[in-house]
């Protein structure tokens, strides 16, 4: 079974929103590239699908916007071409290499992590809440930056239960941030 991966930044504070850490920088945006490129799929709701097509779908002008950096265009051809389920109730349709995904959430995902392959991606603030709610995220990693925000939603908010965790892997980028990668700690009876 292909593992589900959740990963997400996050300021000291735990705000998980997408303006509160520090803007990218190319050993971040290396870093994200390199994540999505290890992912099968990503896996997003309807609020984090629409604000990455609206900033990284490829324009059909042909050339990457201005406001784009050159170090920024690697993880901008990765998510692009990037296969998508978008798990959504209020959207018709999805564009995007994307597909929507209206059946119970539980079996959809159990049904993708059962296709052959290197694994599924996740990201965003709702959607990884009902997925960790289930038990289906097998690896997190939160990429804390060193930032307090005092504002904004916060990571995994309203989890029902506590879900332990061991680490397995760190990170430190120049910037300060650091890369903290999880995964569940199994149980034994």
């Amino acid at each position: 079974m292909k593992p589900l991966r959740y990963s997400i930044n996050v300021t000291l504070d735990g705000c998980c929103h997408h303006e509160a850490g520090l803007p990218p920088d190319q050993d971040s945006m290396r870093h994200w590239t390199d994540a999505m490129q290890r992912a099968d799929a990503l896996l997003f709701g309807r609020v984090t699908y629409q604000m990455m097509e609206s900033a990284w779908r490829h324009p059909t002008t042909g050339g990457w916007p201005d406001w784009m950096d050159e170090w920024e265009i690697p993880f901008a051809e990765t998510i692009d071409a990037a296969k998508k389920y978008v798990v959504s109730s209020t959207l018709a349709t999805v564009d995007w290499n994307a597909e929507l995904v209206r059946t119970d959430l539980g079996d959809a995902v159990r049904r993708l992590k059962e296709e052959p392959g290197e694994g599924l991606f996740v990201g965003g603030v709702t959607l990884p809440r009902a997925l960790a709610d289930m038990g289906l995220i097998d690896e997190y990693e939160f990429v804390v930056q060193p930032v307090l925000a005092g504002h904004g939603p916060t990571l995994l908010a309203g989890l029902r239960e506590r879900i332990q965790l061991e680490l397995v892997d760190r990170h430190e980028f120049r910037s300060g941030a650091v890369a903290l990668r999880y995964r569940p700690r199994r149980t034994t009876t």
